[in-house]
C-alpha cells in the first residue's frame, strides 16, 4: 500500500486541504499564498467581516458560501460524513428563522435549487440538482472519489416576497486514505472529452471584468452549444483557501435574438480579493454536459497558458 494517512470521518471534517485530483489537468505547481480574504460576491453574499481587497481602493461586500446561516435562513446538512468511493445519499434541509423547513422556492435557471459539492483542494467538483420531498428535505446521490474535506453550497431563492438569492455553505467529510494535491497552475486552456475551451480576460480584485470562454472541438469552433440551465454556459468561481463562492451568469440567453449558440460564452465577474481562484464552466453539446476547469489569479492580468479540465457529474439527475 502506498504511503498515506488514514483519517477518520471526523478528522476529515476538520481538514482544510484534503482531497485529490479527479480527472483534472496535467501539470501541478504550488498554490500561491492568498492574502487575508476580503469578502465580495457577484451572485450571493453572507455577512462575513470585511478585510483588505487587493489594493483596489474600492469597498467590498461580503462573499458567498462562507456562512451556514444568513438573512434568517440556515442550511441543515443531515449527511455531514460519507465514505470516499462509496455512493451515498446526501440529504439536507433549508430552514427559516423559525426553524421550519422551507418548501417553496423561486425557480432560477430552470431549478429551484443548485447544489455544488467541491473538495477543499478545488480539484473535485460536482454540480448537482437534488430532489425535494414534500416535507422540505432535499436529497441526491453522490459518489466522492477520495477522502478529504469538501464544501457543500446550496444556491437558492426562497419564494417569500422580496427574498434575495442566497448561497449557504456547510462542510462535508469523506473518510478514507488521502493524499493532498496542489492546485494546478494558472492557465488559459482547458481540455475535456476532446473539447478545448480557451479563456480570455482575467479577474480583477474589487472591479468587474469580462471573462470570455471559447469552445472548440478537433480544432473547429463549436457553434451549436445547447441551452443548459437556461443559458449556453454556467460558471462557478471559488477562491482558494476559504472557498468564497462567486456564481456568475453569461451575457444574453438562448432565444433572445442576439446571443449566438457559441463558440463564445461571456460573463462578468468581480473577484473579492487578489489570489488564486478556480473556475468551473459547465457547457452542453451533443446532449452531454461537460465541465472545463481553470485556475486563475486575480490581480495579475490575463491568465497564462496551460490548465486542466474537471470531470462533471450529476449522479443520475437530468437537466
Amino acid at each position: 500500500m502506498h504511503t498515506g494517512l488514514r483519517i477518520t470521518a471526523f478528522a476529515a471534517a476538520l481538514a482544510a486541504t484534503f482531497g485529490t485530483a479527479y480527472g483534472v489537468g496535467r501539470g501541478l505547481d504550488p498554490v500561491v499564498a492568498d492574502r487575508a480574504p476580503a469578502h465580495d460576491e457577484q451572485h450571493a453574499s453572507s455577512p462575513a467581516a470585511r478585510e483588505g481587497g487587493g489594493d483596489t481602493g474600492h469597498d467590498t461586500t461580503p462573499a458567498g458560501g462562507l456562512q451556514i446561516s444568513e438573512h434568517g435562513y440556515s442550511l441543515d446538512l443531515k449527511t455531514p460524513r460519507v465514505t470516499a468511493g462509496q455512493r451515498a445519499d446526501l440529504r439536507f434541509t433549508v430552514r427559516d428563522a423559525s426553524g421550519r423547513p422551507v418548501t417553496e422556492y423561486r425557480r432560477e435557471h430552470d431549478k429551484e435549487l443548485h447544489l455544488i459539492v467541491v473538495s477543499r483542494d478545488l480539484l473535485t467538483y460536482r454540480h448537482l440538482h437534488p430532489g425535494r420531498a414534500a416535507d422540505g428535505t432535499w436529497s441526491t446521490p453522490v459518489d466522492l472519489p477520495l477522502a478529504g474535506g469538501y464544501r457543500v453550497f446550496a444556491d437558492f431563492t426562497p419564494a417569500e416576497k422580496d427574498a434575495r438569492n442566497l448561497t449557504l455553505g456547510a462542510d462535508l467529510a469523506a473518510s478514507g486514505t488521502y493524499r493532498p494535491q496542489e492546485l494546478p497552475r494558472a492557465g488559459a486552456t482547458a481540455r475535456v472529452d476532446g473539447y478545448e475551451v480557451r479563456l480570455t480576460g482575467g479577474l480583477r480584485p474589487g472591479r468587474a471584468s469580462e471573462l470570455r470562454l471559447t469552445v472548440s472541438r478537433d480544432g473547429e469552433p463549436v457553434t451549436d452549444l445547447q441551452p443548459y440551465l437556461g443559458a449556453y454556459g454556467h460558471l462557478v468561481a471559488l477562491r482558494s483557501g476559504d472557498l468564497a463562492y462567486l456564481h456568475v451568469h453569461p451575457h444574453g440567453e438562448p432565444g433572445d435574438g442576439r446571443t449566438p449558440s457559441g463558440p463564445e460564452v461571456s460573463f462578468t465577474a468581480t473577484a473579492p480579493s487578489g489570489g488564486s481562484y478556480r473556475l468551473f464552466l459547465d457547457f452542453k453539446h451533443d446532449g452531454v454536459v461537460r465541465t472545463a476547469a481553470f485556475t486563475v489569479r486575480a490581480g495579475t492580468g490575463t491568465t497564462a497558458p496551460d490548465a486542466g479540465g474537471a470531470e462533471h457529474s450529476d449522479d443520475g439527475h437530468g437537466h
